[in-house]
């Protein structure tokens, strides 16, 4: 923060002392007109700055929720896999493992989404994963058949385990806190601007300045809405785990 600061003012010391030498010496011209250079040149660029400030605030979180859902489906899809690889395991070992997968899926879709809206996981999620993960590790050797069916489950729950990392990292994922803030300062400089420049806008002069204002005051709270993964307008639901759970009865009826 102290960074920040110290670059700002020590860009506002470039203008004011600039404007100060050019005053001794003589130079340019005095540019009082709200629509003179210099006011169109500070305009021009102020758009600029908003616009790049508002186009990475949306992208950034869109690419986010996109690569989430990804991951969801690549999650979901692992845990499917461990559920039909189960199907080599002693009957025994086969209903315990299919039965801890089923809690975890059906945990994360109860449980935990909803705490992933305020950026939160469940712990016991992780801890579920790692009682899976020693329970098929303990499942006695007998032969190669059975050797290669749980070299095959333990690589699914590896993979699960992977993608839920990433899920747990992508429900704590925000924008830079800088970078909302960045676009709110920009976007009320620039509906200010004709003011700050001397305009004094009355009739209808004023209708397009309110609808900018309006549009603008709109496009930042969409920025702020859409910063978690998990929650808001590009929300990423659970439904890739859903069809798990569908997954889940189809297979055990036929196997």
């Amino acid at each position: 923060m102290v960074a920040y600061a110290l670059a700002i003012a020590a860009a506002v010391g470039v203008v004011a002392l600039t404007a100060i030498m050019f005053r001794k010496l003589g130079k340019g011209t005095e540019d009082g007109d709200p629509g003179g250079p210099s006011s169109a040149h500070a305009g021009a660029m102020l758009s600029a700055m908003f616009l790049l400030a508002f186009a990475i605030a949306i992208i950034v979180p869109w690419t986010t929720a996109d690569a989430a859902r990804q991951n969801t489906h690549t999650e979901a899809r692992a845990a499917i896999e461990a559920y039909w690889a189960a199907a080599g395991l002693p009957e025994s070992d086969r209903e315990q493992v299919r039965s801890g997968l089923h809690a975890y899926v059906k945990s994360v879709v109860d449980d935990e989404w909803p705490l992933m809206a305020q950026g939160e996981t469940d712990p016991t999620g992780g801890e579920r994963l790692d009682a899976l993960r020693s329970q098929v590790a303990s499942v006695e050797s007998g032969s190669d058949k059975l050797d290669d069916a749980k070299g095959e489950v333990l690589d699914h729950v590896r993979d699960l385990d992977t993608a839920r990392a990433q899920r747990v990292a992508d429900a704590a994922t925000t924008p830079p806190e800088g970078l909302l803030w960045l676009t709110v300062l920009s976007g009320v400089v620039v509906v200010l601007f004709p003011f700050l420049a001397g305009a004094r806008p009355r009739g209808a002069t004023i209708v397009p300045l309110m609808a900018m204002a309006a549009m603008l005051g709109f496009g930042i709270y969409l920025c702020w809405d859409i910063m978690r993964v998990f929650d808001g307008p590009l929300a990423v639901g659970p439904e890739a785990f859903q069809v798990a759970l569908q997954e889940f009865a189809r297979i055990s009826a036929g196997v």
